[in-house]
């Protein structure tokens, strides 16, 4: 694999900070970013500072074990659960946690976003399951999303919020942001009182295109039957 430089890995989490900020993602000081520089080295933000008002001399860069490699910042309480997002995809290259209004929503009820309502959040996205309740900055948290990893692109965290991975940070922010347009899709139809996914067989055609568009996991979210 080809992963980020340093510089690079810095630019894109401070960039993805801003839009998270500016987009209402992250409350306070709420989310983490991480990225992936080598094998077993990531970047990622420190605990108890907003993402829309970071800095360069904030991260803080880590091995996959945990330890400190450089910088004086604490790390984020929640790079637990980003470890063993690494750990368990050696072809992760980007992690983005937040707490977007909607899907946080959808969180705090249970509700996995698993129902084909748009063409082309079933290609780039599939479902998004919901990982079972553990304690923020746990090991449990870490434990409750390895069962996922590899079959989704993303997860909603129990009670908590939303958290997204891909091949590089910029991605896994796509994917986050997809995750919460296709969370407020599902609540406008809900509100709205009707409920119309695509066909089955509209989502076998649709999933024939994941390869050419390079997406390689995401299961199969839910449609009705003709």
């Amino acid at each position: 694999m080809t992963w980020l430089t340093d510089e690079q890995a810095i630019r894109d989490i401070l960039e993805i900070g801003r839009r998270m900020y500016a987009r209402g993602f992250a409350a306070g000081n709420d989310g983490n970013i991480s990225a992936r520089v080598g094998d077993c080295e990531i970047w990622t933000t420190p605990s108890g500072v907003s993402k829309g008002f970071m800095t360069e001399d904030m991260l803080v860069k880590l091995s996959l074990d945990g330890n400190v490699l450089k910088g004086s910042w604490k790390p984020s309480s929640e790079v637990k659960m980003h470890l063993r997002l690494y750990r368990e995809m050696p072809d992760c290259g980007g992690v983005v946690h937040a707490h977007p209004p909607v899907s946080a929503a959808f969180a705090a009820a249970g509700v996995p976003l698993d129902q084909a309502y748009l063409q082309e959040s079933v290609v780039l996205l599939g479902e998004i399951p919901v990982a079972p309740y553990a304690m923020p900055g746990s090991e449990e948290l870490a434990e409750s999303v390895a069962p996922f990893c590899g079959k989704v692109n993303g997860l909603l965290l129990e009670h908590h919020g939303a958290v997204a991975w891909a091949a590089d940070p910029i991605h896994a922010w796509y994917r986050l942001e997809s995750i919460e347009y296709n969370a407020t899709v599902a609540m406008y139809s809900r509100t709205m009182g009707f409920h119309r996914p695509l066909t089955e067989e509209q989502i076998d055609g649709l999933l024939t295109l994941r390869p050419a568009w390079g997406v390689t996991a995401g299961g199969r979210p839910k449609g009705r039957e003709e």
